[in-house]
């Protein structure tokens, strides 16, 4: 074909089948050219990469240490982190990613950050400090196939402790905060201080509130008035916080595998841990509509950007008096805000603060800004006025074949839809395939232990209904997440009911849990109790 005739040759429509495909043409297309042309990455956050888009759900864990940050996480995965070390003094020094992987392993941050498949690549401005306090712990966890998790380091109090870190710890927080998908706040029942670091902390979430959750955590260890007034003070501290009106949600539990302290409150921390574990396994239900709306959020500051760049360029004198002009352009920062807000209708939401964009402003050589870009800002508009709206069918569409998903699945959410501790209906799986070896039933020795407590309850016919069983069970102490757990092992053959075995098998599995011990994911076959061997043979 001659050069001529390639010039009538019609371009392919691009074809977009997800919503993440389209925010990634749409960023590439319309979106990064103005963050290049007018620096965004040199005030704002850097640019995003296929990573960010491609990447699972991520939540970040932040709180001031023996607050029980990597407890908490401990206790969703139902598994030791790599690496980790668990003490009331402060243990979490580092930021961690803990993510899924076949092999169990810690990758340091230096290699972190050139794995074009990790979201990582963008931390690399925040130097060597910061990468030598940076892992990913690598681990094989049916939670961890759904989300991932960044483990924060404990926040401590004092000047002394915020210089020792050697990297911009909040500014790290604000970079992790604008590409997860929810962020828990810790606080400890017996420690609501909340220190000058603290403080810095929380407002590098500002903006993000939408994705913030509150855990008042150790609820266990105070009696029910107690709780009402450190509730109560932990609110209006957050208030005081944040500065606004808008009362963030707060969970009270007590989110670890320990038996409960005080168990007053028991059936407040069940529904509130319910409430948690809901809003969570939803994250990858949701992780379209939350790439949307940071893309928006983010375009709608890529806007501002460039017209606050774009004006101080136009405001500059070509030859004398520059450095006065730029002290004085500065100076003038918050009515030239006031200026672009009223000229181009644009919410005061959508601007950055500015006190910290005037001291930003201070290295850069405004001569070098570039104006108005018609071109650039027209794509921008159509962005947020057409392109975006295109992707809302496509949006709608799968969000209705995710609602057909279970969400997050694995370590403690198996115990959220397990028989009498939960609302909802049993969890029903598939039995696996019989053993053939027979073992001997590691819960001999103590059933006529079991059998005593067994017949004392009463069973009907030969079975405890589950509510009799779970007022046993209860008396544990055990949180309801773990208790859950263990009926589903302990109801081999999915009746709702226990009898002597299977009841026998749920006291062995309480007392492995209050030794320290974990739980298996399914019944090894020598905990199987004898019978259920024989009726799985026979199915067989």
């Amino acid at each position: 074909m001659s050069r001529w005739g390639r010039k009538n040759v019609k371009k392919a429509p691009e074809v977009i089948r997800t919503v993440t495909e389209g925010l990634k043409s749409l960023y590439r297309k319309k979106l990064l050219p103005l963050e290049q042309y007018y620096g965004f990455n040199d005030f704002h956050s850097p640019s995003l990469e296929d990573a960010d888009f491609d990447n699972k759900p991520m939540v970040l864990v932040v709180g001031q240490y023996s607050t029980g940050k990597t407890t908490f996480i401990k206790y969703l995965l139902e598994q030791d982190i790599p690496g980790s070390r668990i003490g009331p003094e402060p243990t979490t020094d580092c930021f961690t990613a803990i993510m899924h992987g076949e092999v169990e392993g810690v990758i340091p941050g230096n290699a972190l950050i050139v794995d074009p498949n990790k979201p990582f690549r963008k931390l690399n401005p925040f130097g060597n400090a910061f990468l030598n306090r940076f892992q990913c712990a690598q681990m094989p966890n049916q939670v961890l196939e759904s989300i991932s998790i960044i483990d924060s380091p404990g926040i401590l109090s004092g000047a002394k402790q915020r210089v020792s870190r050697g990297y911009d710890f909040p500014a790290v927080l604000r970079w992790f905060a604008e590409r997860v998908d929810r962020i828990i706040l810790l606080f400890d029942a017996h420690k609501l201080e909340i220190s000058d670091e603290f403080s810095e902390a929380i407002g590098a979430l500002k903006g993000n509130e939408d994705k913030l959750r509150v855990v008042l955590n150790k609820a266990d260890m105070v009696g029910t008035q107690q709780l009402m007034r450190v509730y109560g003070a932990l609110m209006w501290s957050l208030g005081k916080v944040f500065g606004t009106p808008e009362v963030l949600r707060v969970y009270i539990g007590s989110f670890w595998s320990e038996p409960l302290m005080v168990t007053d409150n028991r059936k407040l921390f069940e529904l509130e841990e319910e409430d948690l574990f809901a809003d969570i396994q939803n994250l990858p239900r949701n992780a379209a509509l939350r790439k949307l709306n940071d893309l928006v959020k983010r375009a709608r500051l890529v806007r501002v950007h460039a017209h606050i760049i774009s004006h101080l360029k136009q405001e500059m004198p070509s030859v004398f008096r520059k450095d006065n002009k730029k002290k004085n352009l500065i100076y003038q920062l918050p009515v030239i805000f006031s200026k672009i807000q009223l000229q181009y209708n644009i919410s005061a939401g959508d601007f950055p603060d500015c006190a910290k964009m005037q001291e930003q402003l201070m290295v850069h050589d405004f001569t070098k800004f570039k104006t108005l870009k018609p071109n650039l800002m027209a794509a921008l508009d159509e962005l947020l006025s057409a392109d975006i709206a295109k992707l809302m069918p496509l949006l709608r569409q799968e969000e209705l074949e995710a609602g057909e998903q279970l969400g997050v699945q694995g370590g403690a959410f198996l115990g959220t839809r397990a028989g009498p501790f939960s609302e909802g209906d049993p969890f029903i799986e598939e039995n696996g395939e019989a053993c053939e070896e027979e073992e001997d039933w590691v819960v001999t020795k103590d059933k006529p232990k079991y059998d005593e407590i067994f017949y004392n309850l009463a069973p009907n016919e030969g079975k405890l209904s589950g509510t009799k069983a779970k007022d046993w069970m209860v008396s544990s102490r055990l949180p309801n997440s773990v208790l859950g757990r263990i009926w589903k092992l302990s109801d081999v053959d999915r009746d709702g009911m226990l009898d002597d075995e299977e009841f026998a098998l749920a006291g062995h599995l309480i007392e492995v849990k209050l030794e320290g011990h974990g739980l298996p994911p399914e019944l090894p076959n020598r905990l199987i109790p004898p019978s259920k061997r024989r009726q799985k043979g026979s199915d067989a």
